[in-house]
């Protein structure tokens, strides 16, 4: 399991940008964090063709499986819709990572039990 924004384990940052422009702004090794499709379909293509790494939030199954599609690295959502994502990216050989939105590090055991690939606490600095 990945653990994200956590003040004891080092991972990558996560960039929210809402144009292509902002994209060369981002640091090398960064994560782009896109806003949900249909909404940022054009970054997704950019990013796709360009091997950019990027994540998609989403709160739906739909557009889990389109992330997924368009080779997103990671979808982000809540650990309710995370768990409801589990088994279907488990029968359908996801490469996409899902990362389950948390408020506090007690709730890592609860994700990691039902399988969440990774998870980002909200409010940690």
């Amino acid at each position: 399991m990945l653990i994200f924004n956590h003040p004891l384990i080092k991972s990558p940052k996560f960039y929210k940008i809402k144009n292509i422009d902002e994209i060369i702004d981002t640091p090398p090794n960064s994560i782009i964090l896109l806003s949900p499709l249909p909404h940022s379909i054009e970054i997704v293509k950019y990013c796709k063709k360009n091997l950019i790494p990027f994540a998609i939030e989403t709160d739906s199954i739909k557009y889990a499986i389109f992330a997924n599609i368009f080779k997103a690295k990671y979808i982000i959502t809540s650990k309710e819709l995370a768990k409801e994502l589990v088994p279907i990216a488990q029968n359908y050989l996801f490469d996409t990572q899902i990362i389950a939105k948390i408020i506090n590090e007690d709730e890592i055991e609860e994700m990691a039990k039902v399988g969440v690939d990774a998870v980002f606490i909200k409010n940690q600095k």
